[in-house]
Order: C-alpha cells, then structure tokens, then sequence
C-alpha cells in the first residue's frame, strides 16, 4: 500500500504563479493546494497542516512575513519557503530566514532547477524529523559534536534546521570552537550528504595563490603556470563550499567571490570562459566582520549574502559542564589511536582541566589531553600529567615551586630521554594524521617529512591512518 503524497500549500497574490507552481508540483505526484491570501492560507494550515508552504513575500493583507510568524505559532515545525521579487526586499528576506524560513527563492525562477529540488529539500528535511534515530545519536555516530550545555543544544537545533536547505550560513567564534566541526554536520544533514565537502583557509594564502586555489588557472596565466589548474570551486560542484577565515579574504577576491554567490558562475584566472558551479556555502571567521564592514576592509554586500544564517559558537568558557564529556570523549579516542589501555582520569586532574578558562577552547583542551596522553606511563591521566600551555609555554599542574616559568620539569629520578622523545614523536603523528583525516601525502607534508618515512614510523609506532 502505497503512502499518502505530500501536500504543499502555494501562497501568492498572482494567479499566474500559483498556476504555473500548481502545475508544476502536480505532475510530480504531489497533493497541490493554492491561496492567493495569506489569512486563507493560514485558515487552510489550519483546517490540516501541510508539509511544505512556498508563499509570497509581498502580499496584500497578510504579507509574506507575517503569515511566517503565524504558521510558526501555530507550528514550529511548518516549512515554509519565501518568494521574492525585489532587491529592496533584501533586508525583509533576511528576517524571514532568521524567523525559520525554510529557505527563499529569487523571481523569476527556473521550475527545474529551483522549485523542483526546493520541495524535495523540503520533504527530505520532513522525512529526517520522523521518528527514528535520534538526531543527538546521529551527531554522536559522525564524531562531529559534543555537548549538552543549552547554548549547544541550540547550535544543533539550528543544524537539524538549517541544514536541508541551501542557505549561506556564516559561522561567528573564537578559534578552537569547532566551527568547521558545524559545517560538516550542516553538510552531513542536507541533500549534499555525499558529495564533496571542500574546505580553503582565506588567511593562509596570499591574494594570487588564494584566486587560483579558488577559481582555477590557465595555462600561461602567469609565471609558472605551465598547465591548466581546476580551481576549488570547481571541485565542489554539486556540494558544500567551506571558506574558513572569511574575514580574511583580500578586498579584490570579495568582488569575484559575491558573483559566485549571486550568479553561481566565475572565470578562472586567465580564462574567457565562464564556468558554472552549483555549490552551497558555509563561512566562517574569528573577527569582527562589522567593524571590518565598517572600515571598508570587508564588502557590506557580501557580507549580507553571506550572513543568511548567522551560527555564533560560544567559547568553551562558557559551557565549562561539557568539559567532563569532551575529556572522556578525547581520551577515548586518543587512547585507541595510541595503542594505550587507559582508566581514565583522576578527579584531581578533571578539576584541573574544569578550572582552567581554554582560550583556546575545545581544540586546546584537546591537545592537552592528547599531549598527556601521548607521555602518559600508568594507567590513569593524573594531575601531574595535565600540562597546560600559558599563552604558548607549558604550565604543569604539579610544577616545583622553584622551577622558571616555560623550564620542562624533570622527574626526581630522571628519565627515559629516549622513550619520552618517541613518545612525543608518536603523538605529533598522530596530531598530523588527525588533523588530515588520514591522508598520508598531506600529512607527511605538515611534518617536513617524506611519505616513504611517515609510513616508517607509523609502523615503528604501530599506528592506522
């Protein structure tokens, strides 16, 4: 017995589009109802909910935003997508998309390539809310996020929402929160799943390399150009776009980029040809890209397209109670990749690690976990072991009260200088092959070592990729 077709609910004070969309979303099997009012479509919602809304913005009577704010009072779960027709609606768009649209679609629009996969973003988003696998047990099981402080809770209420559609989501926090650890489940949770996921640092390149990282060269562009380059964009056709450190991004590049993200087409350096990508964009930066807007360093218009749905990601400060989960979590994992059967840790140490402010926030109190790991001798991480760099020099818990500052202590017994160099070895392997997901080319090229003698120590040391 086949299962009931969805039902869509078109609002739009123009007859001829909501003949044209009825039409449409008929032929592919869908139960199709219109409204040219936004007070009967809410009548109609209420009467019986629909699985998806597409209204109007501007409308006479009940407009666009309004019907929004009531069909979510009514529902919070009602997906509703927003039509506009106007550049000055911009601001309007914005809000709607901030009040829970589902998405917006731009008039006129392509039935194909636009209306047709909108729904079906949609329905997969409806379908993902059925009861099932949990969404915190799915998160859990791609190892992207944990926590349950209330201010995470909301960043994954707002990935289960955000991520079925293609909106541009700008992700707002100080280094070490875990931002491009949301853009991968935002990826993780939308129709991309599956498709690349490609990610580029604006503040690691200069202007020429960033452009051809970015939209690719033809040969002869320039000085050792001897051969055509695909740039990035390219590569993550049909996926998720990552650009970390936004706010870097040099004034001449924001130019080409708010093309991609108004057009979803560019030329390479060098090129005549246009090339088109179908790509969704996920930002992220540490700055302040207000004041960077306000001083001209940063274009207001991309900065508006960028900033459909802004994520802010508080500092683990903020949420000292997950810090029992995170350790556990880190010292799980770390513990298998180096081989190491572990107990745990004192609660000496836990204290410790719960005092401590993390300026560098969750990627701090990883490493220093996996630091004490990787010099670990017993069975259980002790106080002594918790090493936490102050503002780039070690501070041990348990330092004597007459060593300098930034001195290594050295046991009263002495030591095993040769085991504790290898052990610091192991865990610099271990941070490169985790940093690159495995992939040994880029991590031989972290450590300035060949990949012949990665492979080496990564059997001397009995590690996996």
């Amino acid at each position: 017995m086949s299962s009931s077709p969805a039902r869509i609910l078109i609002v739009d004070d123009e007859e001829g589009v909501c003949d044209v969309l009825s039409h449409v979303l008929t032929r592919e099997g869908y139960e199709v109802v219109a409204a040219q009012r936004g007070d009967e479509a809410l009548r109609l919602y209420e009467a019986r909910p629909f699985d998806f809304v597409i209204s109007d913005l501007r409308m006479p009577g009940l407009d666009g935003i309004t019907l929004l704010r009531r069909l979510k009072s009514l529902d919070p779960s009602a997906l509703v997508a927003i039509l506009t027709a106007h550049r000055e609606d911009w601001a309007q768009t914005v809000e709607c998309m901030r009040l829970g649209a589902f998405d917006y679609v731009s008039k006129p629009f392509d039935n194909e390539k636009t209306i047709k996969p909108l729904v079906k973003r949609a329905l997969h988003l409806r379908r993902l809310r059925l009861p099932s696998v949990s969404f915190d047990e799915t998160l859990s099981a791609i190892g992207c996020m944990k926590g349950n402080a209330p201010a995470m809770r909301e960043i994954y209420d707002l990935i289960q929402r955000v991520g079925p559609s293609d909106s541009t989501v700008l992700l707002r926090g100080e280094s070490g929160t875990g931002k491009e650890l949301v853009a991968r489940a935002i990826h993780h949770f939308s129709p991309r799943a599956g498709r690349p996921f490609i990610t580029v640092n604006c503040g690691v390149f200069t202007e020429s390399l960033l452009e051809s990282e970015l939209f690719g060269h033809v040969r002869g562009a320039f000085t050792g150009a001897v051969v055509d380059k695909v740039g990035l964009l390219e590569v993550a056709d049909t996926g998720t776009f990552f650009l970390d450190e936004v706010g870097d991004m040099p004034p001449a590049l924001q130019v080409k980029l708010l093309r991609v993200l108004e057009e979803r087409e560019f030329i390479p350096v060098g090129g005549t040809r246009t090339r088109r990508v179908d790509v969704r964009f996920i930002s992220a930066t540490n700055r302040n890209i207000e004041d960077l807007v306000s001083r001209g360093a940063f274009r207001e218009d991309l900065y508006y397209r960028m900033n459909i749905v802004p994520i802010v990601l508080p500092p683990l400060r903020q949420r000292k109670e997950d810090i029992p989960l995170l350790a556990a979590h880190f010292i799980a994992r770390y513990g298998r990749l180096m081989n190491k059967p572990l107990q745990g840790i004192s609660d000496a140490a836990m204290a410790a690690l719960v005092r401590h402010d993390w300026p560098g926030n969750v990627r701090e109190l990883e490493n220093t976990i996996q630091r004490a790991i990787a010099l670990l001798k017993g069975p259980q991480i002790d106080l002594a072991d918790i090493t936490i760099l102050d503002r780039g020099r070690p501070r041990a818990e348990s330092r004597p009260a007459d060593a300098p500052e930034g001195d290594p202590v050295l046991p009263p017994d002495g030591l095993d200088l040769d085991a504790r160099i290898a052990e610091i070895e192991k865990a610099y392997l271990v941070a490169a092959l985790n940093r690159t997901e495995g992939h040994l080319t880029r991590a031989a090229q972290i450590l300035r070592i060949s990949l012949r003698s990665l492979r080496y120590k990564m059997d001397k040391y009995n590690l996996e990729a």
